[in-house]
Protein backbone atom coordinates (compact mmCIF):
# COMPACT_ATOMS: atom_id res chain seq x y z
CA UNK A 1 0.00 0.00 0.00
CA UNK A 2 2.54 2.61 0.98
CA UNK A 3 5.16 1.63 -2.01
CA UNK A 4 1.82 2.29 -4.80
CA UNK A 5 1.06 5.56 -2.80
CA UNK A 6 4.61 6.05 -3.15
CA UNK A 7 4.79 5.36 -6.86
CA UNK A 8 1.73 7.45 -7.24
CA UNK A 9 3.36 10.92 -6.53
CA UNK A 10 5.84 10.97 -9.30
CA UNK A 11 3.19 9.72 -11.79
CA UNK A 12 0.95 12.73 -10.69
CA UNK A 13 3.62 15.59 -11.65
CA UNK A 14 3.54 13.88 -15.14
CA UNK A 15 0.11 13.81 -15.45
CA UNK A 16 0.06 17.05 -13.90
CA UNK A 17 2.28 18.37 -17.12
CA UNK A 18 0.93 15.86 -20.03
CA UNK A 19 -0.46 19.02 -22.23
CA UNK A 20 3.77 19.89 -22.14
CA UNK A 21 4.81 16.22 -23.04
CA UNK A 22 2.53 16.24 -25.57
CA UNK A 23 2.77 19.42 -27.22
CA UNK A 24 7.22 18.26 -27.11
CA UNK A 25 5.98 15.04 -28.67
CA UNK A 26 4.38 16.77 -31.58
CA UNK A 27 1.11 16.76 -31.28
CA UNK A 28 -1.40 18.34 -31.84
CA UNK A 29 -2.34 21.73 -29.82
CA UNK A 30 -6.10 21.08 -28.99
CA UNK A 31 -5.92 17.72 -28.16
CA UNK A 32 -2.87 18.41 -26.16
CA UNK A 33 -4.75 20.87 -24.10
CA UNK A 34 -7.59 18.37 -23.57
CA UNK A 35 -5.72 15.68 -22.61
CA UNK A 36 -3.64 18.04 -20.04
CA UNK A 37 -7.16 19.17 -18.71
CA UNK A 38 -8.54 15.95 -18.35
CA UNK A 39 -5.17 14.22 -16.44
CA UNK A 40 -5.44 16.78 -13.93
CA UNK A 41 -8.85 16.44 -12.88
CA UNK A 42 -7.90 12.39 -13.06
CA UNK A 43 -4.82 13.02 -10.78
CA UNK A 44 -7.15 12.17 -6.72
CA UNK A 45 -8.40 9.09 -9.09
CA UNK A 46 -4.61 7.50 -9.05
CA UNK A 47 -4.08 7.31 -5.51
CA UNK A 48 -7.98 5.57 -5.24
CA UNK A 49 -6.48 3.19 -7.98
CA UNK A 50 -3.61 2.35 -5.93
CA UNK A 51 -5.38 1.99 -2.80
CA UNK A 52 -8.13 -0.36 -4.72
CA UNK A 53 -5.31 -2.90 -6.00
CA UNK A 54 -4.00 -3.47 -2.86
CA UNK A 55 -7.86 -4.13 -1.36
CA UNK A 56 -8.40 -6.26 -4.73
CA UNK A 57 -5.09 -8.26 -4.30
CA UNK A 58 -6.17 -9.10 -0.52
CA UNK A 59 -9.04 -10.22 -1.59
CA UNK A 60 -8.06 -12.57 -4.41
CA UNK A 61 -5.07 -14.51 -2.53
CA UNK A 62 -7.99 -15.87 -0.27
CA UNK A 63 -10.29 -16.52 -3.55
CA UNK A 64 -12.84 -14.13 -1.85
CA UNK A 65 -14.02 -12.34 -4.90
CA UNK A 66 -17.57 -11.66 -4.56
CA UNK A 67 -17.42 -8.94 -2.72
CA UNK A 68 -15.15 -7.07 -5.64
CA UNK A 69 -17.81 -8.25 -7.97
CA UNK A 70 -20.61 -6.86 -5.78
CA UNK A 71 -18.50 -3.64 -4.91
CA UNK A 72 -17.49 -3.18 -8.59
CA UNK A 73 -21.29 -3.89 -9.51
CA UNK A 74 -22.39 -1.04 -7.76
CA UNK A 75 -19.88 1.02 -8.00
CA UNK A 76 -20.48 0.60 -12.25
CA UNK A 77 -24.57 1.51 -11.60
CA UNK A 78 -23.53 4.48 -9.35
CA UNK A 79 -20.99 5.87 -12.28
CA UNK A 80 -22.98 5.93 -14.95
CA UNK A 81 -25.42 8.45 -13.28
CA UNK A 82 -22.66 10.18 -11.84
CA UNK A 83 -20.80 10.81 -14.84
CA UNK A 84 -24.18 11.94 -16.68
CA UNK A 85 -24.87 14.47 -14.33
CA UNK A 86 -21.24 16.10 -13.93
CA UNK A 87 -20.49 15.83 -17.97
CA UNK A 88 -24.35 17.18 -19.01
CA UNK A 89 -25.96 18.60 -16.76
CA UNK A 90 -23.18 20.42 -14.50
CA UNK A 91 -21.75 21.19 -17.97
CA UNK A 92 -17.92 20.20 -16.75
CA UNK A 93 -17.29 18.31 -20.18
CA UNK A 94 -14.54 15.99 -19.94
CA UNK A 95 -13.56 17.07 -16.44
CA UNK A 96 -16.68 16.04 -15.25
CA UNK A 97 -15.92 13.03 -16.86
CA UNK A 98 -12.48 12.48 -14.88
CA UNK A 99 -14.32 13.73 -12.12
CA UNK A 100 -16.79 11.06 -11.89
CA UNK A 101 -13.99 8.60 -12.71
CA UNK A 102 -12.38 9.66 -9.31
CA UNK A 103 -15.80 10.10 -7.03
CA UNK A 104 -16.28 6.19 -8.47
CA UNK A 105 -13.13 4.96 -7.92
CA UNK A 106 -13.23 5.95 -4.41
CA UNK A 107 -16.18 4.88 -3.90
CA UNK A 108 -14.95 1.17 -4.66
CA UNK A 109 -12.04 1.82 -2.19
CA UNK A 110 -14.26 2.59 0.70
CA UNK A 111 -16.87 -0.31 0.16
CA UNK A 112 -14.04 -2.72 -0.11
CA UNK A 113 -12.33 -1.34 3.06
CA UNK A 114 -15.71 -1.34 5.39
CA UNK A 115 -15.62 -5.08 3.82
CA UNK A 116 -11.98 -5.78 5.14
CA UNK A 117 -12.63 -4.10 8.19
CA UNK A 118 -15.15 -5.54 9.22
CA UNK A 119 -16.07 -8.60 7.93
CA UNK A 120 -15.15 -12.11 9.69
CA UNK A 121 -13.63 -13.46 6.63
CA UNK A 122 -10.45 -11.11 6.60
CA UNK A 123 -10.22 -11.25 10.54
CA UNK A 124 -7.23 -13.45 10.58
CA UNK A 125 -5.66 -12.23 7.25
CA UNK A 126 -6.10 -8.08 7.87
CA UNK A 127 -5.06 -7.04 11.43
CA UNK A 128 -4.36 -3.39 10.97
CA UNK A 129 -1.25 -1.86 9.84
CA UNK A 130 2.15 -2.53 11.53
CA UNK A 131 5.61 -2.39 11.41
CA UNK A 132 5.79 -5.65 10.14
CA UNK A 133 4.99 -4.84 6.85
CA UNK A 134 8.32 -3.09 6.00
CA UNK A 135 10.27 -5.72 6.95
CA UNK A 136 10.06 -7.75 3.35
CA UNK A 137 9.45 -4.21 1.44
CA UNK A 138 12.41 -4.85 -0.49
CA UNK A 139 11.83 -8.61 -1.26
CA UNK A 140 8.34 -7.00 -2.53
CA UNK A 141 9.85 -4.28 -4.40
CA UNK A 142 12.20 -7.19 -6.45
CA UNK A 143 9.44 -8.72 -7.81
CA UNK A 144 6.98 -5.80 -8.17
CA UNK A 145 9.89 -3.93 -10.47
CA UNK A 146 9.90 -6.72 -12.95
CA UNK A 147 5.93 -6.79 -12.87
CA UNK A 148 5.40 -3.61 -13.39
CA UNK A 149 7.64 -3.42 -16.41
CA UNK A 150 6.24 -6.26 -17.93
CA UNK A 151 2.57 -4.77 -17.68
CA UNK A 152 3.57 -1.38 -18.76
CA UNK A 153 5.57 -1.76 -21.70
CA UNK A 154 2.26 -3.86 -23.04
CA UNK A 155 0.46 -0.89 -22.30
CA UNK A 156 2.63 1.57 -23.36
CA UNK A 157 2.94 0.02 -27.07
CA UNK A 158 -0.67 0.24 -27.28
CA UNK A 159 -1.03 3.88 -26.21
CA UNK A 160 2.10 4.76 -28.11
CA UNK A 161 -0.03 3.87 -31.37
CA UNK A 162 -2.56 7.00 -29.83
CA UNK A 163 0.44 9.16 -30.06
CA UNK A 164 1.80 8.22 -33.51
CA UNK A 165 -1.94 8.04 -34.96
CA UNK A 166 -0.97 12.19 -34.35
CA UNK A 167 1.53 12.73 -36.69
CA UNK A 168 -0.51 11.09 -39.66
CA UNK A 169 -1.99 12.88 -42.32
CA UNK A 170 -5.58 13.39 -40.61
CA UNK A 171 -4.44 13.71 -37.40
CA UNK A 172 -8.14 13.92 -35.57
CA UNK A 173 -9.51 11.60 -37.77
CA UNK A 174 -6.94 9.28 -36.94
CA UNK A 175 -6.85 10.15 -33.74
CA UNK A 176 -10.27 9.59 -32.73
CA UNK A 177 -10.63 6.49 -34.44
CA UNK A 178 -7.57 5.06 -32.59
CA UNK A 179 -9.08 6.53 -29.01
CA UNK A 180 -12.38 4.82 -30.03
CA UNK A 181 -9.98 1.36 -31.06
CA UNK A 182 -8.03 1.36 -27.72
CA UNK A 183 -11.32 2.07 -25.64
CA UNK A 184 -12.93 -0.60 -26.81
CA UNK A 185 -10.21 -2.84 -26.86
CA UNK A 186 -9.82 -1.81 -22.97
CA UNK A 187 -13.40 -2.75 -22.20
CA UNK A 188 -12.88 -6.25 -23.65
CA UNK A 189 -9.62 -6.21 -21.97
CA UNK A 190 -11.32 -6.19 -18.55
CA UNK A 191 -12.47 -9.72 -18.86
CA UNK A 192 -9.29 -11.31 -19.84
CA UNK A 193 -7.74 -8.79 -16.90
CA UNK A 194 -10.05 -10.89 -14.40
CA UNK A 195 -9.18 -14.37 -15.78
CA UNK A 196 -5.48 -13.00 -15.79
CA UNK A 197 -5.66 -12.35 -12.30
CA UNK A 198 -7.60 -15.70 -11.29
CA UNK A 199 -5.36 -17.69 -13.24
CA UNK A 200 -2.55 -15.75 -11.26
CA UNK A 201 -3.63 -16.66 -7.75
CA UNK A 202 -4.54 -20.21 -8.70
CA UNK A 203 -1.26 -21.07 -9.92
CA UNK A 204 0.53 -19.74 -7.28
CA UNK A 205 -1.14 -21.36 -4.66
CA UNK A 206 -0.81 -24.33 -6.18
CA UNK A 207 2.89 -23.79 -6.28
CA UNK A 208 3.46 -22.97 -2.79
CA UNK A 209 0.79 -25.97 -1.58
CA UNK A 210 3.63 -27.95 -3.36
CA UNK A 211 1.49 -29.13 -6.36
CA UNK A 212 2.54 -28.31 -9.81
CA UNK A 213 0.90 -30.67 -11.57
CA UNK A 214 -2.64 -28.41 -10.20
CA UNK A 215 -1.08 -25.61 -11.56
CA UNK A 216 -0.50 -27.23 -14.94
CA UNK A 217 -4.03 -28.47 -14.80
CA UNK A 218 -5.36 -24.81 -13.86
CA UNK A 219 -3.41 -23.09 -16.42
CA UNK A 220 -4.68 -25.94 -19.24
CA UNK A 221 -8.32 -25.04 -17.74
CA UNK A 222 -7.89 -21.25 -18.17
CA UNK A 223 -6.69 -21.57 -21.96
CA UNK A 224 -9.90 -23.39 -22.82
CA UNK A 225 -12.11 -20.41 -21.30
CA UNK A 226 -9.43 -17.81 -22.43
CA UNK A 227 -9.93 -19.14 -26.02
CA UNK A 228 -13.82 -19.76 -25.73
CA UNK A 229 -14.14 -16.19 -24.64
CA UNK A 230 -12.14 -14.85 -27.05
CA UNK A 231 -13.88 -16.31 -30.16
CA UNK A 232 -16.98 -15.15 -28.50
CA UNK A 233 -16.02 -11.23 -28.01
CA UNK A 234 -14.34 -11.71 -31.57
CA UNK A 235 -17.39 -12.67 -33.31
CA UNK A 236 -19.46 -10.14 -31.41
CA UNK A 237 -17.17 -7.50 -31.98
CA UNK A 238 -17.50 -8.34 -35.98
CA UNK A 239 -20.85 -8.10 -35.79
CA UNK A 240 -21.65 -4.68 -34.42
CA UNK A 241 -18.67 -3.25 -36.74
CA UNK A 242 -21.31 -1.38 -38.88
CA UNK A 243 -23.30 0.04 -35.48
CA UNK A 244 -20.54 0.43 -32.75
CA UNK A 245 -18.75 4.11 -34.38
CA UNK A 246 -22.12 5.31 -32.94
CA UNK A 247 -21.86 4.90 -29.83
CA UNK A 248 -18.89 6.83 -29.88
CA UNK A 249 -19.55 9.94 -32.55
CA UNK A 250 -22.23 11.27 -35.24
CA UNK A 251 -19.94 12.12 -38.08
CA UNK A 252 -20.26 9.26 -40.92
CA UNK A 253 -16.37 9.49 -41.45
CA UNK A 254 -15.29 8.12 -38.17
CA UNK A 255 -18.12 5.68 -38.00
CA UNK A 256 -17.31 3.55 -41.71
CA UNK A 257 -13.36 4.06 -40.07
CA UNK A 258 -14.39 2.56 -36.69
CA UNK A 259 -16.17 -0.44 -38.59
CA UNK A 260 -13.43 -1.22 -41.08
CA UNK A 261 -11.36 -1.47 -37.96
CA UNK A 262 -13.64 -3.62 -36.13
CA UNK A 263 -12.09 -6.91 -37.92
CA UNK A 264 -8.52 -5.88 -36.56
CA UNK A 265 -9.84 -5.31 -33.09
CA UNK A 266 -11.44 -8.74 -32.97
CA UNK A 267 -7.98 -10.56 -33.83
CA UNK A 268 -5.97 -8.43 -31.48
CA UNK A 269 -9.19 -9.11 -28.21
CA UNK A 270 -8.61 -12.28 -29.08
CA UNK A 271 -4.77 -12.86 -28.78
CA UNK A 272 -5.37 -10.20 -26.04
CA UNK A 273 -6.92 -12.18 -24.32
CA UNK A 274 -4.97 -15.40 -24.68
CA UNK A 275 -1.62 -13.50 -23.72
CA UNK A 276 -3.29 -12.34 -20.44
CA UNK A 277 -4.20 -15.47 -19.51
CA UNK A 278 -0.31 -16.89 -20.15
CA UNK A 279 1.28 -13.60 -18.65
CA UNK A 280 -1.29 -14.15 -15.37
CA UNK A 281 0.39 -17.74 -15.35
CA UNK A 282 3.62 -16.62 -15.57
CA UNK A 283 3.47 -14.08 -12.60
CA UNK A 284 2.12 -17.19 -10.83
CA UNK A 285 5.23 -18.52 -11.04
CA UNK A 286 7.53 -15.84 -10.51
CA UNK A 287 8.74 -15.37 -14.46
CA UNK A 288 8.46 -11.68 -14.13
CA UNK A 289 12.05 -10.60 -15.33
CA UNK A 290 11.56 -13.12 -18.43
CA UNK A 291 8.13 -11.92 -19.03
CA UNK A 292 9.75 -8.31 -19.35
CA UNK A 293 12.23 -9.18 -21.53
CA UNK A 294 9.25 -10.91 -23.89
CA UNK A 295 7.04 -8.11 -23.74
CA UNK A 296 10.20 -5.85 -24.49
CA UNK A 297 10.72 -8.12 -27.10
CA UNK A 298 7.28 -8.43 -28.60
CA UNK A 299 6.18 -4.64 -28.55
CA UNK A 300 9.29 -2.62 -28.82
CA UNK A 301 11.03 -5.05 -31.33
CA UNK A 302 8.23 -6.07 -33.17
CA UNK A 303 5.08 -4.34 -32.77
CA UNK A 304 6.10 -0.37 -32.67
CA UNK A 305 8.51 -0.89 -35.65
CA UNK A 306 5.78 -2.94 -37.64
CA UNK A 307 3.03 -0.11 -37.41
CA UNK A 308 5.56 2.57 -37.82
CA UNK A 309 6.52 0.84 -41.05
CA UNK A 310 2.95 0.06 -42.15
CA UNK A 311 1.39 3.57 -41.27
CA UNK A 312 4.05 5.37 -42.62
CA UNK A 313 6.08 3.87 -45.57
CA UNK A 314 3.51 1.37 -46.62
CA UNK A 315 0.56 4.21 -46.12
CA UNK A 316 -1.88 2.30 -44.49
CA UNK A 317 -2.67 4.53 -41.72
CA UNK A 318 -4.04 3.88 -38.67
CA UNK A 319 -5.34 0.74 -39.55
CA UNK A 320 -1.74 -0.42 -40.21
CA UNK A 321 -0.94 1.18 -36.50
CA UNK A 322 -3.13 -1.20 -35.22
CA UNK A 323 -1.78 -3.99 -37.66
CA UNK A 324 1.79 -3.97 -35.79
CA UNK A 325 0.42 -4.01 -32.58
CA UNK A 326 -0.79 -7.45 -33.98
CA UNK A 327 2.18 -8.29 -35.13
CA UNK A 328 3.68 -7.91 -31.06
CA UNK A 329 0.73 -9.87 -30.08
CA UNK A 330 1.39 -12.49 -32.31
CA UNK A 331 5.33 -12.70 -30.95
CA UNK A 332 4.12 -12.38 -27.73
CA UNK A 333 1.56 -15.52 -27.49
CA UNK A 334 4.02 -17.70 -29.05
CA UNK A 335 7.25 -16.81 -26.48
CA UNK A 336 4.45 -17.46 -23.49
CA UNK A 337 3.07 -20.45 -25.13
CA UNK A 338 6.68 -21.76 -25.61
CA UNK A 339 7.90 -20.75 -22.16
CA UNK A 340 4.71 -22.79 -20.52
CA UNK A 341 5.39 -25.83 -23.10
CA UNK A 342 9.01 -26.30 -21.88
CA UNK A 343 8.14 -25.81 -17.92
CA UNK A 344 8.91 -28.91 -16.21
CA UNK A 345 6.32 -28.46 -13.49
CA UNK A 346 7.39 -31.17 -11.64
CA UNK A 347 10.88 -29.63 -11.09
CA UNK A 348 8.94 -25.88 -11.05
CA UNK A 349 6.69 -27.32 -7.85
CA UNK A 350 9.93 -28.14 -6.18
CA UNK A 351 12.01 -24.94 -6.51
CA UNK A 352 9.27 -22.85 -6.15
CA UNK A 353 9.45 -20.41 -3.03
CA UNK A 354 6.88 -17.91 -1.92
CA UNK A 355 7.47 -14.11 -1.49
CA UNK A 356 6.88 -13.92 1.69
CA UNK A 357 9.67 -16.44 2.60
CA UNK A 358 12.14 -15.01 0.64
CA UNK A 359 13.40 -12.88 3.82
CA UNK A 360 11.70 -13.74 7.48
CA UNK A 361 11.03 -11.59 9.93
CA UNK A 362 12.92 -11.73 13.72
CA UNK A 363 9.39 -12.60 15.02
CA UNK A 364 9.05 -15.30 12.83
CA UNK A 365 11.97 -16.90 13.61
CA UNK A 366 11.01 -16.65 17.11
CA UNK A 367 7.85 -18.27 16.50
CA UNK A 368 9.27 -21.24 15.24
CA UNK A 369 11.88 -21.50 17.90
CA UNK A 370 9.55 -21.22 20.65
CA UNK A 371 7.16 -23.89 18.91
CA UNK A 372 10.09 -26.23 19.41
CA UNK A 373 11.14 -25.28 22.83
CA UNK A 374 7.43 -25.70 24.06
CA UNK A 375 6.73 -29.23 21.93
CA UNK A 376 5.71 -32.26 23.99
CA UNK A 377 7.26 -35.24 23.36
CA UNK A 378 9.98 -33.93 20.39
CA UNK A 379 13.47 -33.76 21.54
CA UNK A 380 14.56 -29.84 20.98
CA UNK A 381 17.19 -31.28 19.03
CA UNK A 382 15.34 -33.23 16.44
CA UNK A 383 13.12 -30.10 16.13
CA UNK A 384 15.85 -27.87 14.69
CA UNK A 385 16.72 -29.87 11.48
CA UNK A 386 12.79 -29.26 10.27
CA UNK A 387 12.71 -25.33 11.17
CA UNK A 388 13.79 -23.62 7.72
CA UNK A 389 14.41 -20.08 7.17
CA UNK A 390 11.53 -19.41 9.95
CA UNK A 391 9.52 -21.25 9.09
CA UNK A 392 8.90 -24.75 10.87
CA UNK A 393 8.00 -28.08 8.26
CA UNK A 394 6.13 -31.38 9.51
Amino acid sequence: MLTLLAVSIPLAIIWFYTATLLLSLGQDAEISGGAGTFNRWMIPSLFAYGLLQCLNRLLQTQNNVFPMMLSSGATSLLHILVCWGLVFKSGLGSKGAALAITISNWINVFLLAIYVKYSPTCAKTWTGFSKEALHDIFSFVKLAVPSAIMICLEYWSFEMVVLLSGLLPNPKLEASVLSISLNTCWMVYMISVGLGGTISTRVSNELGAGRPQGARLAICVMIIIALSEGAAVGITTILVRHVWGNLYSNEEEVITYVANMMPLLALSDFLDGFQCVLSGAARGCGWQNLCAFINLGAYYVVAIPSAVLLAFIVHIGGMGLWMGIICGLVVQVVALVSVNACTDWDLRGNSFILPGQLKPSVESKKLALTRMEHRDGVPKQEMKQVVVHGFEYH
